[in-house]
């Protein structure tokens, strides 16, 4: 019998954070464990008039490539994925992966060289994103590996993940608008202003936002959402962050992370677990050891960390930067061909400030 829940969770997909209309191309890229929910989303497209086309991919596959291409092979882009790039109007991708260490053995200097050849890819993704002409939407089927990365049983698994998306609701679109409600109250407060500062134990850091925007993230773009973020000015940021939680990348889990920034760049890095793969990422191109995103956490049903990023970074009580491509759509510049986000817990003796104004202590937006 089929989880109505699911049933719930690919009509937000379709018909909330997509909006999925007459004529549209809908490109569905998921695991192929996920064909349960890919079967319930392409029944919602077909019902909005959409034309779907699904790509199924698979963790091992990937690993077989990686671990085996060679130079000139890493080096190329299919042109199928440059041809959906380029036109298609509705992007939804639903990851659930076989192993979520499929990449631990690849050589970071061969994912650098890969993410170099989507370097283009990279930017008219984010061009068409910004300007609106691509909407897209990212999600998780709940799948055994997950289950595990997160320290839990697949019951309780699926129970968390449709509790995030609000797909255990019987009405999951008012849940996100009251959501989106509120946090545009936030963003209302923000605007206009020009520096911000985090202090605490785990950062002390100055950035400017001046001329930016920041972005409610309600569950358009991520399935759960539940943040805040901009885009800072990209030679306005200086201090030190330590990361607090595992920073992972492309299957790699970098630990104990602490970035140092002089005019918007990185000077030193860090790190008490997989070091050489973090300065190997900030090696990538020019752009990547400059800051892309400020992202505050808002999603308090999140309660804990699960090695997952679409959920960590929207913990309540945390901020997050990410190294590397920047939003059009909030002002940002920094172009890259990477955009990795790295957490950290905002929950103790922090506070940050607008303009020298207290708008945010301990975890807790106090406006």
């Amino acid at each position: 019998m089929s989880d109505i829940r699911l049933n719930r969770l690919a009509n937000v997909l379709v018909n909330y954070s997509t909006k999925v209309k007459a004529g549209d191309w809908v490109h569905v890229n998921a695991n192929w464990q996920a064909i349960p929910l890919v079967k319930e989303v392409v029944a919602y497209i077909l019902r909005a008039g959409g034309n779907p086309s699904v790509t199924l991919e698979s963790a091992d596959l990937n690993e077989v490539f990686m671990a085996q291409a060679s130079e000139p092979q890493l080096q190329w882009t299919p042109p199928l994925d440059m041809h959906m790039i380029k036109n298609a109007n509705v992007w939804i991708i639903i990851e659930a992966p076989e192993n979520t260490r499929a990449m631990s053995n690849v050589h970071p200097s061969r994912q650098q060289t890969r993410n170099l050849a989507y370097g283009k890819w990279m930017e008219t993704y984010m061009k068409r994103s910004a300007s609106g002409e691509l909407r897209w939407v990212v999600t998780n089927y709940p799948c055994q590996a997950l289950a595990q990365e997160a320290e839990m049983s697949l019951t309780d698994y699926e129970n968390f993940v449709y509790q995030a998306t609000f797909a255990d609701q019987v009405d999951p679109v008012e849940f996100w608008t009251n959501i989106h409600n509120n946090q545009g109250r936030l963003i209302s407060w923000l605007s206009g202003k020009r520096t911000i500062s985090i202090r605490g134990a785990n950062a002390d850091i100055m950035l400017s936002i001046a001329g930016r925007k920041f972005i409610n993230s309600d569950g358009d773009q991520n399935m759960p959402s539940g943040e805040i973020f901009t885009s800072p000015v990209e030679e306005s940021v200086n201090g030190w962050a330590y990361f607090s939680y595992p920073a992972i990348y492309q299957g790699t889990a970098v630990e104990g992370v602490r970035l140092e920034f002089e005019h918007g760049k990185v000077v030193k890095a860090t790190a008490e677990k997989n070091e050489q793969f973090l300065l190997n990422m900030l090696d990538t191109d020019e752009g990547s050891r400059f800051v892309g995103e400020l992202g505050i956490g808002t999603n308090y049903g999140i309660t804990r960390f699960t090695r997952n990023i679409l959920y960590d970074e929207k913990i309540g009580g945390t901020f997050h930067l990410a190294l590397g491509s920047g939003f059009g759509e909030a002002g940002g510049g920094n172009e890259s061909s990477i955009h990795w986000d790295l957490i950290t817990d905002a929950a103790k003796e922090t506070e940050m400030h607008a303009d020298g104004e207290l708008f945010y202590k301990d975890g807790r937006f106090i406006i």
